[in-house]
């Protein structure tokens, strides 16, 4: 990557990974190599005109590396050549883009991707396709508003994009320019040709990488009649190939950082989940918005994990900083998180963990913020721990917004804070939207604004779903590029009827299985599921009798009816149970082999306190 960029103020900083180059003035505009209104240049070898050629050529290549994203490049090289230097500037770039990072070989198709002054060779476009990016020359930049070009080996293109010839120019309709009028053909056809009078001026330069070459840069100035300006000589040829260099430089360095940009935000992507789990009494929905090219990959992230007793837990949180170290930090977090979860600790126990594991993770201090929450849809309510994040907005089932008021709390990484867990009351029909500030602070509104500008679009807006409930929120975001990412998650809590519950506790007796099991039936029977009777009332007795056990404390038998039905069992024993291989001879030991044949889905959860087995059965038709 260049070492001495001057980044402009809407271009993006520095490549995923690099701290930006914070520019010490703003380079100034781009000023002819000759003042004069005729455009006339001073005599060859006078010191002014040669001052002002170097000026030109000094702002001109600051100006051409001054952006690392591709389009603003190409609007850069557009501007520094025309009207400067000449009256209409053409880029042609290979077709596909190349990885520069590996030789590309020879170019198959070359496509219009900017031109300046001029609409040779563009078929004819949408109204608003590219308006933003036209100035007051003409200028447009597109990758698709041209047909591609095939490149033929051994022709005009060909042979100028592999000549390292020193590059000439050309007046159209002299006999000295039968070379280049043959190159104009192959690139624009027979009839963009003809719209070149006689008498223009072309040069036609090849934009070499640090590899390959990547394209082809057209210049053209109108005949003297009509502009006054004389045809290029040979130190506006040299000026030209100079320029050229540099655009081509350029040209392989955005494309560089286009593809480590793309790297990087696909790394933050994959530690993102692909889906959230649909547990039953609540439906979620995520979004998740990378940030601008120039913001580099960032640190958001989102998780939802099962709990036992269908609760489950909803996680959103940001690493401070953009930088692929962010994104690994996220991830490393997001995995403790998980872990945690599992183990049904109180969300301010997780976020505790959670501190003193950011405090382990490299050598240097990393901060990050999080909101935890735990709904259980049977009770109806919803724990909730903050650690310097933005606080939640909780939606009543009046359709009334607010933010939950949370003891906010130190980020996690600080160490030696002590987090607090708020129980509120969600019935069914309310709802809860965890988010990243990034979604409600910009450049132009500040964060307490963008707050209540989010509850009041989420009051006022009619939504029905989590992911309606999401697109809301989206909606308060201002038209332009963002300065950071937006991780979302969106929970509608519909609860599960008390009628579809039953819970008991169980001491640890010999004659508790078969209790279990006359409780099990009873209850299947006044849901009228008397099909699965047997083969739940043999998967819940070998399941009690495997935490009596185990237990010294009483056990736990849950049956719950939602559109499938589950039973849990649970003890104070943190020994999880293994499946094993057994022999004829053998007396034990088949029980999880009975509920694994029995049970569409089965498994073993570990809590602080012990440990909950569950299976599942689809519920009959």
């Amino acid at each position: 990557m260049r070492d001495q960029l001057k980044t402009e103020a809407e271009q993006p900083p520095a490549v995923p990974g690099q701290r930006s180059v914070v520019p010490s003035r703003v380079p100034a505009p781009v000023k002819p190599p000759a003042a004069r209104p005729d455009h006339a240049r001073p005599p060859e070898g006078a010191a002014d005109g040669v001052a002002d050629r170097l000026a030109y050529l000094d702002a001109a290549t600051r100006r051409i590396n001054s952006a690392l994203d591709l389009a603003a490049t190409l609007r850069n090289i557009g501007r520094v050549l025309v009207p400067t230097l000449a009256d209409a500037a053409v880029v042609h770039l290979r077709d596909p883009l190349p990885n520069v990072e590996r030789e590309p070989g020879f170019p198959d198709e070359l496509r219009i991707h900017h031109s300046t002054g001029t609409r040779i060779g563009r078929r004819g476009r949408k109204s608003g396709a590219d308006d933003r990016h036209r100035s007051r020359f003409g200028s447009r930049s597109t990758a698709d508003s041209g047909p591609a070009t095939p490149v033929t080996r051994g022709g005009p293109l060909a042979h100028i994009l592999l000549s390292r010839r020193p590059a000439e120019s050309a007046v159209l309709g002299t006999p000295a320019a039968e070379r280049t009028e043959a190159l104009l053909r192959e690139l624009y056809g027979t009839r963009g040709l003809a719209r070149l009078a006689a008498g223009t001026s072309v040069v036609a330069l090849p934009l070499r990488g640090r590899k390959a070459v990547l394209g082809l840069l057209v210049l053209i100035r109108r005949p003297p009649e009509r502009t006054g300006r004389p045809a290029f000589d040979a130190a506006d040829t040299a000026t030209a190939a100079h320029l050229a260099t540099q655009a081509g430089l350029a040209v392989d360095t955005a494309l560089r950082y286009a593809r480590e940009w793309e790297i990087a935000n696909e790394l933050q992507r994959s530690m993102l989940p692909l889906r959230l789990p649909q547990s039953h009494g609540v439906r979620l929905a995520q979004r998740y918005l990378p940030g601008e090219r120039g913001a580099q990959v960032g640190g958001d992230w989102y998780d939802a994990v099962p709990l036992p007793g269908n609760r489950v837990a909803l996680i959103v949180g940001d690493v401070m900083g953009h930088s692929l170290t962010s994104a690994a930090i996220m991830g490393q977090l997001r995995t403790s998180a998980q872990t945690l979860a599992a183990l049904d600790l109180p969300p301010h126990e997780v976020l505790y963990h959670l501190d003193e594991q950011a405090q382990r993770l490299g050598r240097e201090q990393h901060l990050a913020t999080c909101v935890y929450a735990v709904y259980d849809p049977i009770a109806n309510r919803v724990v909730l721990a903050n650690a310097g994040h933005v606080p939640p907005v909780l939606v009543r089932p009046d359709g009334t917004a607010e933010l939950v008021e949370l003891d906010s709390g130190a980020p996690i990484g600080v160490g030696g804070v002590d987090f607090n867990s708020v129980e509120l009351p969600a019935p069914p029909g309310s709802a809860l939207l965890l988010f990243t500030d990034g979604l409600v602070e910009t450049r132009t509104r500040p964060l307490s604004d963008g707050l209540e500008v989010l509850r009041s679009r989420i009051e006022s807006a009619r939504w029905q779903s989590p992911e309606q409930l999401c697109q809301e929120a989206l909606r308060i975001l201002p038209p332009g590029d963002r300065g950071d990412d937006i991780a979302l998650l969106g929970a509608c809590f519909d609860g599960i009827p008390a009628g579809d519950v039953a819970h008991w506790y169980l001491q640890p007796r010999n004659e508790t299985p078969g209790r279990a099991r006359r409780l099990a039936a009873h209850t299947l029977r006044r849901w009228g599921l008397d099909e699965l009777s047997e083969a739940t009332e043999l998967m819940v007795s070998e399941l009690v009798t495997n935490a009596v056990q185990h237990a010294t404390r009483p056990v736990t038998l849950s049956l719950v009816r939602t559109a499938r039905l589950r039973c849990e069992v649970g003890d104070d024993s943190p020994l999880l149970p293994r499946p094993r291989r057994t022999g004829p001879e053998d007396e034990r030991g088949r029980g999880l082999q009975i509920v694994a044949r029995c049970a569409d889905r089965w498994g073993a959860t570990r809590l602080g306190t012990g440990k909950v087995v569950w299976f599942e059965q689809r519920l009959p038709q």
